[in-house]
């Protein structure tokens, strides 16, 4: 009893202004209908709202999908906001990833028996089911014999607990455990679903964003609408520190995201002999007479001056060349292998400037055969 007195005091300590919250958090979905983009697996969990048997699940997939929130408004819906904090026990395994914590403040949670009882609360009535759930977020970051020593509590305690462990990498997860489990495969979401959800927030917001700022975002985040929504906090945050408060542009996204601006991947890529598509400035590649060392070794010192990362830049210029839709795959692949031998320098330490020189010169020779 003691323990969900703490809980509860914990709770009530930790009560946030709405208006002083980080938006990811603010606009959490608070039921299973609000998560975006995830409709197989809202479909089968909805079905456990009705039936109220719920199994043990394993949620996997890249970051920011929706996994916690998932499980966070499924727990909500089933038991209620009174009995929410009693029922639920979130744990954090990249934290608390050893056997000491399984064996304590795990075992000593699932052994509680729960009543099932039908509550009433905030004008709806929840099913309240006689179990409770235990969260495991990152449980990937679980050691092994952690996660050992959690199979057999989830045998023994399964009528009356029901476990939920949260990952990135599926694989990480030992057989034993992961066999225990219904699975559900998160995906990284869709642009359709992110722009209705971003221009939901800009809304609720009062913040003007347009279609580009929109697709920025997007793109910058790459299918992670938690990224997605601080990026969207923080150039709100950059555009009312002035007065008046200035539009968010595309550049704002960029700067923010900590990416190399479009139009400067943009002029490397000409200078090295690719056809930019899409982009603003329409006058192709640079002319083979004046594609060379000196006139490359110029732009990468331009680059290196503006203080943009290397990583991230090869990384960007990699997306324009790999996914390009007109140069042929032998060249592709050429330049593939200098961008992998790049990557393995840059992660030993080696000089950032003189590996973004090597890069544009074998991408050079490469689409020059």
């Amino acid at each position: 009893m003691a323990f969900f007195q703490g809980q509860a005091k914990t709770a009530t300590k930790h009560m946030v202004d709405p208006a002083l919250q980080p938006w990811v958090e603010k606009y959490r979905p608070k039921t299973i209908d609000d998560v975006s983009a995830q409709e197989h697996t809202v479909a089968v969990l909805r079905k456990t709202l009705t039936s109220t048997n719920l199994p043990h699940m394993l949620f996997y997939g890249p970051p920011g999908t929706g996994k916690t929130s998932t499980i966070l408004a499924l727990s909500r819906q089933l038991f209620g906001p009174d009995n929410f904090r009693n029922r639920v026990l979130e744990l954090n395994a990249s934290d608390e990833r050893g056997i000491s914590i399984v064996r304590e403040k795990i075992k000593n949670f699932a052994r509680q028996t729960p009543r099932a009882q039908m509550v009433a609360s905030d004008g709806n009535t929840y099913p309240c089911p006689p179990y409770k759930i235990i969260i495991l977020d990152e449980a990937d970051s679980m050691t092994q014999d952690a996660q050992g020593a959690l199979r057999r509590i989830m045998e023994t305690y399964a009528r009356i607990t029901r476990f939920c462990l949260v990952c990135n990498y599926v694989t990480r997860i030992i057989e034993p455990l992961a066999s225990r489990c219904s699975k559900f495969r998160f995906t990284p979401l869709d642009s359709t679903s992110s722009t209705l959800r971003l221009s939901q927030i800009a809304s609720a917001e009062n913040i003007s964003v347009t279609p580009d700022v929109v697709s920025t975002l997007i793109d910058t985040s790459g299918g992670d609408l938690r990224r997605a929504i601080t990026y969207l906090q923080s150039a709100s945050r950059l555009s009312s520190s002035t007065n008046p408060p200035t539009p968010i542009t595309s550049k704002d996204i960029q700067e923010i995201a900590g990416v190399v601006p479009t139009d400067v991947v943009n002029d490397f890529a000409r200078a090295l002999g690719v056809e930019v598509f899409g982009d603003m400035d329409t006058d192709g590649p640079v002319d083979g007479k004046k594609r060379g060392f000196e006139t490359v070794q110029k732009k990468v010192k331009a680059i290196m001056r503006e203080g943009y990362s290397a990583s991230q830049t090869l990384s960007q210029l990699h997306d324009i060349i790999i996914t390009h839709p007109t140069l042929p795959a032998k060249q592709k692949a050429k330049c593939a292998l200098a961008f992998a031998e790049a990557d393995k320098a840059l992660c030993d330490g080696s000089d950032e400037e003189l590996w973004i020189l090597e890069v544009g010169l074998q991408v050079l020779r490469a689409l020059s055969s």
